[in-house]
């Protein structure tokens, strides 16, 4: 049973610059540069039958490429930080491609998504840090950017059942070509 989800990939010199933030944050658990992405749609641990389907249905996409900057970083986590991350700039064209992917996979029964779209590219999982040592971090790094790049793909990603941060495997790409 595959865990699934879409996503864009980030170019080397990217994944570099994120890189390059790693470290200084105690009781983080930093992401490898090669599983840096950004999620667009989470799908889940699902049937081969239901993956197959999912791959038909994601190939009658028809978008234009999309230019993606990152700016800024932050924290999730509502008093208890769970991950930091790096902004991307939120564009019309990236939330209307998510959500042509939520009216796809609703249409396949799939459970819809609970949490708002907010694109971001996660760096680092908080094991043990504390809200002070992310906020200082935060501070210290806050005026991160990266040079903008044009995503002229989105892939399917499937993932080991984890916590999260990969690896992560390219199952199929889908250009932005519309």
């Amino acid at each position: 049973m595959p865990r699934l989800f879409t996503g864009l990939e980030l170019p080397a010199q990217t994944g570099m610059m994120l890189s390059m933030l790693r470290g200084g944050l105690k009781g983080a658990r930093w992401i490898d540069p090669e599983n840096y992405h950004i999620t667009l749609r989470f799908i889940g641990d699902i049937d081969d039958r239901t993956a197959d389907e999912v791959v038909n249905a994601l190939d009658r996409i028809r978008r234009d490429p999309i230019e993606i900057q990152l700016n800024g970083l932050g924290a999730f986590g509502n008093g208890k930080p769970h991950a930091v991350w790096a902004r991307v700039q939120p564009l019309a064209a990236l939330a209307e491609l998510q959500a042509e992917q939520e009216r796809i996979l609703q249409r396949l029964y799939l459970p819809p998504e609970r949490r708002k779209f907010m694109p971001h590219v996660t760096v680092a999982r908080c094991r043990s840090s504390t809200s002070e040592e992310v906020a200082r971090w935060l501070s210290e790094r806050g005026n991160f950017q990266a040079p903008t790049f044009t995503a002229g793909r989105f892939v399917l990603f499937s993932a080991k059942s984890s916590v999260g941060g990969g690896p992560y495997v390219v199952e199929e790409t889908y250009p932005l070509a519309a």
